[in-house]
C-alpha cells in the first residue's frame, strides 16, 4: 500500500494524491458474487430527496461480502485481493476446500496464498481468522463485528478500522470501538482477527471537486448561501451572519449538543467516545 503524487500539470493536481494499488492482485471481479447496483441519487421510494447533495458518480456492480462468515470449520485460501468501488477498504476471494468462493474484507498482513478459517471454537489468532467473541483472547485487535449473533457484521468495517477486546464479563466482552467508545457486546458475536487493510485512506487527497462528483458527492452548499426561503440561515445583503443559533434546513437547533437517543442499548455503553 503506498500513495503516490501527481505533477502539478493543473491547479487540481497539484496537491492530488491517489493510490499506488500496489497491493491488488486482480483487475476484475469474481463475476458471480457481482450484482448490479441501482443509483439512488438520494432519492426515497417515493421519488422525494432524503439524503441531500448525493447524485452522479460512476457506474459500479456491487461485490457480495461474507459479513456473516459462517463457512464454518472448512479451511480456505485467499486467491486474491482485489479493488471495492463500494467500501474503503480492499477486499479478497477465498476458495474454500469444498471448491466454493466468497468474498471477505482485506485484513492488513493477509497475503494471496495465506489459509484462513472461520469458526466457533479457537483457532490460530492470525490475521483473516474468524470465530466468536468468547474464544478470543483478550487484548486481541479484531475487526468485522457482530452486533447481533448470526446477522452479520455491522462494526470496524472501514479502511484501516480496527477493535480491541478489553474483558469478558458474564455474557458480555467489553470492546474498544474506532471512535474510543467502550461498549459492551453479546460473546456469542462473531469477530475477525486483525484491523481492516487500506489504513491510508485516511491521508489521499481528493485534489479537486470533479474527483468527488466521481465519487457521487454533489456540492454541500451552507445555508448562509442559500436564499431565506431555501434555508433559515439564508437571506441578508452581501456576506451575512444567521443572526440566530445553528438550525437545520427545517429549523430544528444543531450543532453543539450529542444526538444519540437510542434509551434501548443505553446499557450496552460503558464509555461514550471523546
Amino acid at each position: 500500500m503506498g500513495i503516490k503524487n501527481y505533477n502539478p500539470t493543473t491547479p487540481g493536481r497539484r496537491h492530488m494524491t491517489g493510490f499506488t494499488f500496489e497491493e491488488i492482485t486482480k483487475d476484475k471481479p469474481y463475476k458471480p458474487l457481482t450484482v448490479t447496483l441501482r443509483k439512488s441519487g438520494g432519492r426515497n421510494n417515493r421519488g422525494r430527496v432524503s439524503a441531500r447533495f448525493r447524485g452522479g458518480s460512476h457506474k459500479r456492480r456491487y461485490r457480495i461480502i461474507d459479513f456473516k462468515r459462517d463457512k464454518l470449520d472448512i479451511e480456505g485460501v485467499v486467491e486474491s485481493i482485489e479493488y471495492d468501488p463500494n467500501r474503503s477498504g480492499r477486499i479478497c476471494l477465498v476458495k474454500y476446500a469444498d471448491g466454493d468462493r466468497r468474498y471477505i474484507l482485506w485484513p492488513l498482513g493477509l497475503n494471496v496464498g495465506d489459509k484462513i478459517i472461520s469458526s466457533n471454537s479457537r483457532v490460530d489468532i492470525k490475521p483473516g481468522n474468524s470465530m466468536l467473541l468468547s474464544q478470543i483472547p483478550m487484548g486481541t485487535v479484531i475487526h468485522n463485528i457482530e452486533l447481533r449473533p448470526g446477522k452479520g457484521a455491522q462494526m470496524a468495517r472501514s479502511a484501516g478500522s480496527s477493535a480491541q477486546l478489553l474483558a469478558k464479563e458474564g455474557n458480555y466482552a467489553q470492546l474498544r470501538m474506532p471512535s474510543g467508545e467502550i461498549r459492551l457486546v453479546l460473546l456469542s458475536c462473531r469477530a475477525t482477527v486483525g484491523q481492516v487493510g487500506n489504513i491510508e485512506h485516511e491521508n489521499i487527497d481528493i485534489g479537486k471537486a470533479g474527483r468527488k462528483r466521481w465519487l457521487g458527492k454533489r456540492p454541500h452548499v451552507r445555508g448562509t448561501c442559500m436564499n431565506p426561503i431555501d434555508h433559515p440561515h439564508g437571506g441578508g445583503e452581501g456576506k451575512s451572519h444567521p443572526g440566530r443559533p445553528p438550525v437545520t434546513p427545517w429549523g430544528k437547533p444543531t450543532k453543539g449538543y450529542r444526538t444519540r437517543r437510542n434509551k434501548r442499548t443505553q446499557k450496552f455503553i460503558l464509555k461514550r467516545r471523546g
